[in-house]
């Protein structure tokens, strides 16, 4: 198969509470499947380079808009509990080995999307070959926390220039008419810590494959809160991507060729062809 021999899709599903969109790009002859979970306030449209390229290395990826996000229906950037986005994405891994039965299938969560892609191994990890966490916020994040305690809460929303060294980076996530760019909702972020404790004190990952991707100048995921809870959950034998100064985009940062590379490398030696 060539490396370009490659289509792209959309569909949608009926998730727990609504209409679930979804973004697919896929070889023409897959040997495995990349499920993609997304960070919070965005939406599975700004990883079509991520999507792309592992498609190109011979992936069927689908990747959907959690409730709230982007073309999916619900409230803008509202999430009432993380295990209802798990949920929501355990029905598309369903479809996905209906779809391509016996290929094996790996979880890929940025952010937020670490959160439900660390809940999901917890649930079912027996289901998956591997999972990768690219700046998982599973450490917590003490700035945010104490903001909740604060009634008002604090508006506060995502400072673009956290995400990347990139200025143009920034840019095109405030010009985004799918980003949520207003405050943190406290119903949100909420369910975000209760997540972040949920996963604390669940199972570990036991032998299941696992790449951690992490920049050392991430503000909103620490990258050395993540650290400790990243080597209980994989048991001291995960794979370890942490980049100096990077920050909390990785797949967009200066180097995101490097790191996507790095990606598709681990994806294809865990799940690729036998």
């Amino acid at each position: 198969m060539s490396t370009t021999d490659t289509k792209t899709g959309e569909s949608s599903y009926a998730g727990g509470h609504g209409q679930i969109f979804v973004r697919e790009w896929s070889a023409t002859d897959p040997s495995h499947v990349v499920l993609l979970a997304h960070g919070v306030s965005e939406h599975s449209g700004r990883y079509d380079h991520v999507g792309r390229a592992l498609a190109e290395a011979g992936a069927a990826v689908y990747a959907p808009d959690h409730m709230g996000h982007g073309l999916s229906e619900g409230e803008p950037a509202l999430v009432y509990d993380v295990d209802d986005l798990v949920a929501d994405l355990h029905l598309l891994a369903d479809r996905a080995r209906e779809e391509h039965a016996g290929l094996p299938i790996v979880l890929l969560g940025h952010s937020m999307g670490g959160l439900v892609a660390a809940r999901f191994v917890q649930l079912y990890g027996g289901e998956l070959a591997a999972v990768v966490l690219s700046s998982p916020p599973i450490g917590g994040n003490p700035d945010i926390e104490t903001a909740l305690a604060v009634d008002p809460l604090p508006d506060i929303p995502i400072d673009p220039a956290v995400l990347s060294r990139d200025p143009e980076v920034g840019r095109a996530y405030v010009a985004d008419p799918l980003v949520y760019s207003g405050p943190f909702k406290r119903t949100t972020l909420e369910a975000l810590f209760a997540s972040i404790n949920t996963i604390a004190s669940g199972p570990t990952f036991g032998d299941l494959p696992l790449l951690w991707i992490h920049g050392t100048d991430d503000a909103l995921a620490p990258c050395g809160l993540t650290r400790p809870v990243i080597e209980r959950l994989g048991g001291g034998d995960a794979g370890v991507l942490v980049y100096d100064e990077g920050r909390h985009e990785m797949f967009n940062e200066t180097n995101q060729d490097e790191v996507i590379g790095e990606l598709t490398r681990f994806v294809g030696a865990v799940a690729g062809p036998r």
